[in-house]
């Protein structure tokens, strides 16, 4: 029963990870290109994440 009031960790990486390849475009759009690198980096650090969930 306290199963149906947990949040999925899933999910919350999953919204992570597109606000980051959303900030992510704006940045590039900007002209900042190292920093859309390392965005880009920590966008790819919870792609990682997301994978490894589903694997288990």
């Amino acid at each position: 029963m306290f199963k149906l009031f947990r949040k999925d960790p899933l999910k919350k990486l999953k919204r992570q990870y597109q606000k980051m390849m959303e900030e992510a475009r704006d940045i590039q759009r900007s002209g900042d290109l190292k920093l859309y690198a390392r965005k880009i980096a920590d966008a790819e650090e919870i792609a990682r994440q997301i994978a490894s969930f589903r694997n288990r």
